[in-house]
């Protein structure tokens, strides 16, 4: 049943998140959500990476003026592949003799754990408060190591981060921690991008901007970016953990709804508290209506419709009380040819999925209409 517990009775959600998948899908089913789920994209530590080990080498060497740490995880992965190497205290001596800037809490928390003191973070959490913060007088002259929060050679995940750092006069040292890679179940990440090119979702979650390009990149690669594109800035509704994440959407003119804190628990909270506003209940008939993407409630009940079923609701649904025509109803029944008697069996089948005959009204030699009240 649905309720204020379970806002999300009868919606669907994709996530595309590698890291916290399951955490995250709980906390939509707790809402009421039918979730499905593929990883984006696949982390890789890169403690052995020989770029890193320069990396870490050179700045041991040449300490840097300013660290600005953007991950929590990254930082911790860094220091880690540090000790690994026997080389953790020197680094953090390196690093402790110059400012210390952290993007946001988990950082924060990285690098206090480790014993260094951030002298700020910026509110939003976001790369472009830290570019605002830092003047050319912070930067000009000045060694400034980056901790970057999987970049590769081809994919920078904050655009105009690095290169507004170096406008500034820094010397810019961009720490490699980890890369992303293609998620090895490409079958499942397939099928996930071809149902929201269906709209066979109401919403879609991103967690990190590489899990949004990649999708974005995938769909091209299988030819259908243009139906994702159109699934995104219509019946399906794009949540992403904060506007840095948004970027790879928002370039091909998708917008997407951000949560105040940059956390799964408060994208969770959002979708709960957003998404039933986006697609309200229709009041029909005496009876709480709501088309969902892949089914229908009835007074808070789900009710399973089939294929043809839930297109015919969503068709009348599109123009709620106007009447539709049997003729325009039947496009959406492809088998049934050109035999309007094919829609009457289909609509009483309707009727007796949503368990309630009378949502759905015939309006005599004219077609049918959502009988809303």
């Amino acid at each position: 049943m649905g309720g204020a517990e379970t806002p999300l009775s009868g919606f669907s959600v994709a996530l595309t998140a590698a890291r916290r998948a399951d955490e995250f899908e709980t906390l939509l089913r707790r809402r009421g959500a039918s979730v499905v789920s593929a990883a984006a994209i696949a982390m890789v530590p890169l403690a052995d990476d020989d770029r890193l080990r320069e990396v870490t080498d050179d700045l041991i060497a040449h300490p840097p003026d300013l660290l600005i740490a953007t991950t929590g995880i990254g930082f911790r992965g860094w220091i880690e592949a540090a000790d690994g190497w026997g080389q953790a205290e020197s680094l953090l001596d390196a690093l402790g003799r110059g400012r210390v800037i952290s993007r946001g809490p988990k950082a924060t928390g990285a690098l206090r754990a480790a014993g260094l003191r951030e002298e700020w973070s910026p509110v939003s959490e976001s790369s472009a408060e830290v570019l605002t913060h830092l003047t050319e007088a912070d930067l000009a002259g000045k060694r400034v190591a980056v901790q970057l929060h999987g970049a590769t050679d081809d994919w920078d995940p904050v655009p105009g981060f690095l290169s507004g750092l170096s406008a500034r006069g820094a010397d810019v040292v961009g720490v490699p921690v980890y890369r992303w890679e293609p998620p090895s179940d490409t079958a499942a990440f397939d099928g996930l991008i071809e149902t929201i090119a269906l709209a066979q979702v109401d919403a879609v979650t991103f967690t990190s901007a590489p899990a949004a390009a990649s999708t974005l990149m995938r769909a091209d690669e299988l030819g259908l970016l243009g139906g994702v594109r159109r699934a995104l800035t219509g019946p399906v509704v794009s949540y992403c953990v904060g506007p840095v994440t948004a970027g790879p959407l928002a370039r091909i003119g998708v917008e997407s709804v951000e949560p105040e804190r940059m956390r799964l628990g408060a994208l969770a909270r959002l979708v709960a508290d957003d998404l039933p506003v986006r697609r309200p209940t229709l009041r029909v008939a005496g009876h709480d209506l709501g088309v969902r993407a892949s089914t229908a409630v009835v007074d808070g009940a789900v009710r399973e419709l089939s294929p043809s079923g839930l297109s015919l609701l969503k068709m009348l649904a599109r123009r709620p009380g106007d009447v539709v025509s049997r003729e325009e109803l039947l496009g959406v029944l492809p088998a049934a040819g050109d035999d309007t008697h094919a829609v009457e069996a289909a609509i009483a089948r309707l009727r007796a999925s949503l368990g309630a005959k009378e949502i759905v009204a015939t309006v005599v030699k004219r077609g049918y209409r959502l009988a809303v009240d």
